[in-house]
């Protein structure tokens, strides 16, 4: 019996999908490939996303772990702080991972993702090699391998905008690290770190990036300079893994009105399946995009109110009636230039649409993987997690984009909406990115051809496994 490649990730759209494109892509060398996935956080529509990746890869198992009957302390506390609890909950589940892999024949790898890194205890346990993916690009990681090794007396949420250096990296304004890494005496900081130091225990690290994208970062983690005098896993950028999404008649809907538009023509505003915007913050947008005159597809998500649950935002809800979000007669006096849709837009195929000519975006990692694979120029308005890095990235090192000001002030004003929409549409600084833009996209498409830097990466994993493919 051939032994499986099993990938381990959780049921968030950022993490699932990119595990699944790189599952996709093993497959097409005819590996056995299972994606097992844990179910936290749990939406109630976990089965029906499984069903229907099923059925869209079928040379793919999928199989769900449900979490641990008995959850733990942390996890079970109505008050706890969701992230710590959304660890705690993934640790817990491998009970069923254990059980999972131990009934599936032989196991050739355990890949887990990085928020599901405990895993490797699972692995262990039975012997299996351990491998991690990382959703994210070269220079978080980067970041993430040194700083278990840093030793600073201050907390980075008390530098301010000050730069923090890590090794092969951009320098980064403290205060745009993820919200869990700036307070030292926090537990979410604690809990964070202790998923940092699982990094190392990998017997190779695969990120969802190419060599081109990061260079200094992709070296730094080669070289081992991240992490000064002790060892760092093999390095293998296997990206950039981006897939199609076939979805609903609002696709159809939406594309066929860019087929209208010419090329290039379209400001494309979408803030991924996990972030929602105030009321007061859409009003400024839609301002902001009538005075701007450029044409514009715009994903709309009803705002959480300010004190759910911050899980919520895992859940891709809020599909309230889009009209009532907006200022009164705006959809009325952009009509033929402006399209709004609720909450959802087949992101992969605007991105590739001749029509599109400028992406809003809150720098999620897919997100800005499939703007660069299209060859489509970001205006970048983090939200959350590790987005404001890649904005730092994206801008400043990679140059594709520009930063939306404000972002990290509460609102971003109508004024500045339209100045940053005008100068990549309009100017000559925008005309510079859309050049490097195009570029950027065919070095993503040699990367991924037969001898490219990715393909040959994903070589050279299957290498470690002693796995021969002849593809």
């Amino acid at each position: 019996m051939e032994s499986t490649i099993v990938l381990y990730t959780w049921m968030v759209r950022g993490h699932l999908h990119p595990t699944t494109q790189l599952a996709h892509h093993l497959a097409k060398l005819d590996l056995p490939v299972t994606v097992a996935v844990a179910d936290v956080p749990s939406t109630g529509n976990s089965a029906q996303t499984i069903a229907r990746l099923d059925s869209s890869y079928p040379s793919v198992s999928f199989h769900l772990l449900s979490p641990a009957a008995t959850r733990s302390a942390d996890a079970a506390d109505p008050d706890a702080d969701p992230f710590i609890a959304l660890i705690a909950d993934l640790r817990a589940t491998n009970a069923a991972l254990l059980t999972f892999l131990g009934s599936i024949g032989p196991v050739k790898a355990l890949v887990a993702d990085f928020f599901c890194a405990y895993g490797f205890d699972a692995a262990a346990e039975l012997g299996v090699p351990a491998y991690l993916f990382f959703a994210s690009g070269a220079s978080v990681l980067a970041a993430y391998l040194h700083i278990p090794m840093m030793r600073t007396a201050v907390s980075f949420g008390d530098m301010g905008r000050n730069l923090v250096q890590f090794p092969g990296v951009h320098p980064v304004p403290a205060s745009d690290l993820p919200e869990v890494l700036l307070d030292r005496d926090n537990n979410q900081y604690k809990t964070f770190l202790g998923l940092l130091e699982q990094l190392p225990r990998a017997n190779g690290i695969l990120s969802n990036t190419f060599e081109w994208l990061e260079p200094s970062a992709v070296k730094a983690i080669k070289d081992g300079t991240v992490r000064p005098g002790e060892a760092v896993p093999p390095f293998f950028s296997v990206g950039p893994l981006v897939g199609e999404e076939m979805e609903s008649n609002a696709k159809q809907e939406c594309l066929r009105w860019l087929d209208s538009q010419p090329a290039r023509s379209v400001v494309f505003l979408c803030f991924g399946s996990a972030s929602s915007v105030p009321a007061e913050q859409l009003n400024e947008i839609a301002v902001g995009l009538e005075k701007s005159g450029h044409a514009f597809l715009w994903a709309v998500r009803a705002p959480v109110a300010p004190d759910a649950d911050s899980t919520k935002r895992f859940e891709g809800r809020g599909d309230a009636a889009v009209e009532a979000l907006l200022p009164e007669g705006f959809l009325d006096r952009t009509r033929g230039r402006g399209m709004v849709v609720s909450s959802w837009a087949p992101q992969v195929e605007v991105l590739r649409h001749p029509a599109t000519g400028a992406f809003v975006t809150h720098c999620g990692w897919n997100s800005t993987l499939e703007a660069v694979a299209a060859g489509v120029p970001m205006v970048c308005w983090p939200m959350y997690a590790e987005q404001r890095m890649n904005k730092v990235f994206v801008v400043e090192e990679m140059k594709l984009g520009v930063a939306m000001n404000g972002y990290d002030e509460g609102t971003v004003k109508a004024e500045e909406v339209e100045a940053k929409v005008r100068l990549v549409m309009e100017s000559e600084e925008g005309k510079e990115i859309r050049e490097r833009t195009r570029l950027a996209k065919q070095m993503a498409a040699d990367a991924l051809e037969s001898g490219g830097s990715s393909t040959a990466a994903v070589v050279d994993f299957l290498n470690s496994l002693n796995i021969c493919t002849h593809h």
